[in-house]
C-alpha cells in the first residue's frame, strides 16, 4: 500500500527525519507516528489524572446545603 506524499515540506520532513533515525522511509513514518501516538496518550492520561484530582478535592467539600437550581442561578445572574 504506498503513500504518496505530494507536499514538499512534508516530503523533505520524512527524509531527514529517516536519515536521521537511519531507517527507511516506512519505518519513519512509522516511528513517528507511534512517538506522536505516545506523546498523545500521555497527554490525556496526565489531563484525566488532572481532572480527577481536581473532582476528588471538589467531593471532599462540605455540603452547603444550598438549593442549587434555576432560581438560584436566576438569583446569582440578576434575572
Amino acid at each position: 500500500m504506498p503513500f504518496h506524499i505530494r507536499d514538499p515540506e512534508t516530503d523533505a520532513l520524512v527524509r531527514r527525519y529517516a536519515e536521521e533515525k537511519r531507517v527507511g522511509i516506512t519505518e519513519a513514518i512509522k516511528l513517528a507516528v507511534t512517538k506522536a501516538r505516545e506523546a498523545e496518550d500521555r497527554t490525556k492520561t496526565e489531563k484525566l489524572a488532572r481532572m480527577r484530582a481536581i473532582s476528588e478535592r471538589v467531593a471532599k467539600l462540605p455540603d452547603t446545603g444550598l438549593n442549587v437550581d434555576k432560581a438560584f442561578f436566576d438569583e446569582m445572574s440578576g434575572d
